[in-house]
């Protein structure tokens, strides 16, 4: 039998947001959408978040992420949502058509638009440049939270965990639950990247938090016995621990887009993207944090809902497409802006924000400029990592514009 799949709209990635969109567009009676998950369960990342709390604006209640990930799954099926687990897409080409894999071998895989939603993943300690062999207890939170919630093991028992994002407080939940106690936690900045009540919960655990230090060296051979720091004020200390727990960085899983012919943007490293979250082929759309890194997975879920809406909208033809865009440019300082283009007119259809990044800390006036005119502006006062939202309905954007620029001017 073939494994070969067709449908109207085929989505890459069995997350919030990829289910999201899928139920919406079986909503709006779209007759055939497939959602491709290559691991063995749908439901993305809180599949392995064994703590709460999940799914409040979407269901109503809290959940954990496992019980989250199973209600995602139930919410799929229940709207008629074809699923095909343990299958991987390999390549992505134009006019909506996909190479894929499964346990039966390479088919092709076909549908009027397809949605990217494969997410983020957390950079790497080879992507960090962290000397030292390359001993057993080394983790970053997505494999430690899949051994201990999927696998029922235990990698570690004294770890040193590295970074001071969201989900480093996700990583202290994970270990507390295994019975893990962490020697400490190293943030390289001088304060923490999340928000600072967040970043008092450690201490509440009896977890020490180390700012301005950076992770030199991992030593042992066989397994993870100590890490060299350098601490603020110039000086090494050698601390004792059987494991390393690197949390954040995260980017988007776009490998499909790197090796296509889709445009990756550099600012968010995910596709370049239109305000309806079309990519630069009009038949290849895109959802939650392979967007841009990193929101919650409520705020992927609502993503997704509105994506699958656009498309259901572009399917009816009610969505404009023209081949000339307004691109937007990036200033010094600037992370990243998404979308990257506008397509003019605007229209209420489509995503609700230009979503902003900085790359530093940045006080002054952020301004969005077309010619040197000024379309909107604000005074902000932002670290990086923390989102900023843009109105796309309170920018007139005037006719035959090329390029906007958006930029940080500093207060004097």
């Amino acid at each position: 039998m073939s494994n070969a799949i067709e449908a109207d709209v085929i989505v890459i990635g069995g997350g919030p947001s990829g289910i999201a969109a899928a139920v919406e567009l079986r909503k709006r009676g779209v007759s055939r959408v497939a959602i491709i998950e290559r691991e063995p369960a749908v439901g993305g990342v809180p599949r392995h978040c064994g703590h709460p709390p999940f799914g409040m604006r979407e269901f109503g209640r809290i959940f954990t992420g496992p019980a989250y990930a199973a209600r995602l799954a139930r919410y799929a099926e229940e709207h008629g949502v074809d699923i095909y687990t343990g299958t991987t897409v390999v390549g992505v080409e134009s006019d909506a058509h996909l190479q894929i894999v499964d346990a039966r071998g390479r088919a092709t895989a076909s549908a009027k638009r397809i949605i990217l939603a494969t997410g983020v993943r957390e950079m790497p300690r080879s992507a960090r440049l962290v000397s030292g062999d390359r001993p057993i207890g080394v983790f970053n939170t997505g494999a430690l939270q899949a051994f201990i919630y999927l696998r029922n093991l235990v990698p570690f028992r004294r770890p040193l965990i590295v970074g001071t994002e969201l989900v480093a407080i996700s990583s202290v939940l994970t270990c507390r639950k295994a019975g893990i106690k962490p020697v400490g936690i190293i943030e390289e900045n001088d304060r923490p990247t999340t928000y600072k009540p967040f970043a008092l919960f450690p201490r509440l655990c009896g977890i020490p938090v180390h700012y301005g230090t950076h992770l030199e060296q991992i030593c042992g051979t066989k397994r993870v016995e100590s890490v060299r720091l350098r601490m603020r004020d110039g000086s090494t200390r050698e601390v004792e621990c059987d494991g390393v727990l690197f949390t954040g960085r995260f980017t988007p899983e776009a490998t499909l887009v790197r090796n296509s012919h889709l445009v990756l943007d550099q600012g968010t490293k995910g596709p370049q993207v239109d305000q309806f979250g079309r990519c630069s082929d009009p038949s290849y759309y895109a959802a939650g944090n392979v967007l841009r890194p990193l929101e919650t997975a409520g705020w992927s879920f609502r993503e997704g809902r509105r994506i699958g809406n656009i498309v259901a909208d572009d399917l009816a033809g009610i969505i404009p497409y023209t081949s000339s865009t307004t691109l937007i440019e990036r200033a010094d300082g600037i992370k990243l802006v998404m979308p990257q283009r506008l397509v003019l007119p605007m229209s209420m259809r489509g995503l609700e924000y230009l979503q902003v990044r900085v790359d530093r800390e940045a006080h002054g006036t952020l301004s969005l400029t077309a010619g040197g005119k000024s379309l909107w502006k604000k005074n902000i006062s932002l670290l990086p990592e923390r989102r900023l939202l843009i109105p796309l309905n309170q920018i007139q954007v005037p006719e035959n514009t090329e390029t906007l620029r958006i930029a940080v001017q500093a207060q004097l």
